[in-house]
């Protein structure tokens, strides 16, 4: 049985190769911290994958002898950001000028918030399957692009989205065609949301969500969300810490909308295994929904940028999936089995 250093690095080495088609003899480099169990397990991991890669330690080396290098980075050259917390840089937005110039980018954010206990559950969501993510992922975007309407049953109830959806945007480890290659890890993803906001509507159960920490809460009983014309206006079994969540939401933005349906593909992922940072978990294989106005994916004519300022992910009790008269997900996964066939 591998070790969970050595099963990180399998799963790595296969992300570089077959996801960011980048060798291990590649021009790269590695920006790290240690201050976690995380940063110090996968830092190791990327170091035997990439025996050759520059190694940017963050807190010996200092922002501005790190930012130095990333600067001289090549179109083609690879970054990978091993971050415990955000790494700041002043007035250097890493990811996007790293992209600008043409650079691969894999970043690991927020490692801190992974509790001993889960390192496994991460380091398992890190296995890359090209075959299972790009045919089902594919196949869900055509779908949802397709789609005249959608429908989540979830602990015997349902969620409506009356309408067409926007087109659904990818995070497969799939980079043709696409203008940026890299993505924050681990990976597993499409998503979308209602063209009209107010034609969502019904009940659906959610089992986990982003609290005022930003760190998972998974309360004891599923809270049950009702929803009218694309907001929240009640929440069933809410606990103190989601009204605390639902509050902060409504003092900033005077109403509560429901954004972004989101499809997890990621099985290592599920209600029982999980961590608690939510931007990794939110890949977990189910549907996530985003609550508050802000999404920076899809502009909304009625809904201003500048004044939307929460998007906070649940996470959906999902027994069942259905796009039109389309069943794409049952018994616990995605049943999008390509078109052609």
């Amino acid at each position: 049985m591998l070790s969970l250093a050595a099963l990180a690095s399998r799963h790595l080495s296969d992300t570089l190769l077959l996801a960011l088609e980048h060798p291990p003899e590649g021009d790269a480099v590695l920006m790290f911290d240690e201050r976690s169990e995380l940063s110090r397990l996968l830092l190791g991991a990327y170091r035997e994958c990439l025996p050759h890669a520059r190694p940017l330690d963050f807190d010996r080396q200092g922002p501005e002898a790190v930012q130095a290098v990333l600067e001289q980075l090549r179109a083609g050259a690879l970054a990978v950001l091993i971050q415990s917390s955000v790494l700041r840089m002043p007035e250097f937005r890493t990811r996007v000028e790293l992209y600008r110039r043409g650079v691969k980018v894999v970043e690991h954010a927020n490692l801190d918030r992974i509790e001993p206990h889960q390192l496994e559950h991460y380091v398992a969501a890190l296995a890359y399957d090209p075959l299972y993510y790009r045919e089902v992922g594919h196949t869900l975007k055509a779908l949802m692009d397709a789609a005249s309407a959608a429908r989540v049953v979830s602990g015997g109830e349902e969620l409506l989205f009356d309408g067409p959806l926007e087109p659904a945007k990818l995070n497969i480890g799939h980079f043709a065609g696409l203008k940026n290659v890299g993505s924050q890890f681990p990976i597993g993803e499409v998503f979308s949301e209602a063209r009209d906001l107010e034609r969502v509507h019904g009940r659906v159960q959610i089992y986990a969500f982003a609290d005022t920490s930003f760190r998972l809460n998974v309360p004891a009983q599923p809270i049950t969300l009702v929803i009218a014309r694309g907001r929240v206006v009640e929440a069933l079994n809410a606990t103190p810490e989601f009204t605390q969540v639902l509050s902060a939401i409504r003092s900033d933005e005077g109403q509560v909308w429901l954004r972004e349906l989101g499809f997890g593909m990621n099985r290592a992922f599920s209600r029982e295994r999980y961590v608690s940072d939510v931007g990794a978990f939110e890949r977990v294989c189910g549907v996530h929904l985003s609550l508050g106005a802000k999404h920076g994916v899809y502009k909304k004519p009625s809904l201003n940028p500048r004044e939307a300022r929460h998007h906070v992910d649940t996470f959906v009790v999902t027994d069942q999936v259905w796009l039109d008269e389309r069943l794409v997900f049952a018994d616990g996964g995605w049943r999008a089995t390509p078109l052609s066939q």
